[in-house]
């Protein structure tokens, strides 16, 4: 039997969709497929063909793909690196299995680029908490960004977020207690005042009850969308989005001296690495505020 490319690449996509809420998110599958169909429609192209042996997966096609990518999908660098990624994993894969001798990777590198990553200051936050809308759907957007934004947990997490999650210290103190979705690692977080007052607005409604959940969570991109309407509404020109939230939680703790390893742990950070981002950015904003002052003290 001849094994080929997109049969190996459907074959691993079907195990990984049986394991989704165990072992892989909803979005990593959903990632794979795209990169299955994204192969099938380069090998299309470029040989004319279905499917191609995995003998002749070689740098070239590694190359082409990622030529593909950002010519004809128009990917940015980092989404293509995600793709080229899932790609080495089947070849890891065949590799592994001895179905091909030689890795069509070798010599190959990618660098992501730096995101600057969006937050909001403290004052930006609570004015967003604190106005009024007249729409219960925009209310229940605030809110849930809101409880984010003091929580840092990602969107998926907020959703899912129920009873069970919620624990009391010996002191009184109540704690999240939560896997992350995506990478299972255990959040210990402090229910801060303005959370606990959102869990409690929300203990009866109707969709909390129905789905066994804390709060009323509706999907993303109607989060996204809404949160468009609330920026405007709050004159914030950032771009806002339910990762802000998250990025705004670990910009404003580091900024109130939580050390680095205590957001890791709230913010379920598998490498500490990926905290450090939030200093830089805490970095860029303190050198930006400096040159305002600097203004302020011309000397003559």
């Amino acid at each position: 039997e001849v094994r080929t490319l997109i049969q190996t690449i459907q074959e691993h996509n079907d195990q990984c969709r049986e394991l989704v809420g165990k072992d892989y998110a909803l979005i990593t599958v959903r990632r794979y497929e795209s990169c299955k169909r994204y192969l099938a429609e380069l090998i299309k192209l470029k040989y004319d063909k279905e499917d191609l042996p995995l003998s002749e997966i070689n740098g070239e096609l590694v190359r082409a793909f990622e030529f593909y990518l950002k010519t004809e999908k128009e990917c940015q660098q980092n989404t293509v690196i995600r793709y080229m990624k899932c790609l080495k994993k089947i070849t890891n894969l065949a590799l592994a299995n001895e179905w091909i001798t030689k890795d069509p990777f070798i010599g190959i590198k990618f660098h992501e680029k730096e995101v600057i990553r969006e937050f909001l200051t403290m004052d930006e936050l609570l004015t967003i908490y604190n106005k009024e809308f007249s729409l219960d759907r925009i209310t229940v957007v605030r809110d849930v960004f809101t409880f984010a934004a003091f929580t840092g947990l990602a969107f998926i997490d907020v959703q899912q977020l129920s009873a069970e999650h919620i624990v009391q210290d010996n002191n009184g103190n109540y704690w999240i207690r939560k896997p992350r979705q995506k990478t299972k690692n255990m959040c210990n977080i402090p229910l801060l005042d303005i959370p606990m007052q959102i869990l409690e607005k929300y203990k009866s409604h109707p969709t909390c009850q129905k789905k066994n959940v804390l709060l009323p969570v509706p999907c993303n991109q109607k989060m996204n969308s809404y949160l468009k309407e609330i920026a405007d509404t709050c004159g914030i020109t950032k771009p806002l989005s339910t990762h802000v939230a998250r990025h705004t939680f670990a910009t404003v703790a580091l900024a109130n001296r939580v050390s680095m390893e205590s957001v890791a742990k709230m913010l379920g950070h598998t490498d500490i690495r990926t905290t450090r981002i939030y200093a830089r950015i805490l970095d860029k904003t303190v050198s930006e505020e400096m040159k305002g002052m600097k203004s302020k003290f011309i000397l003559p």
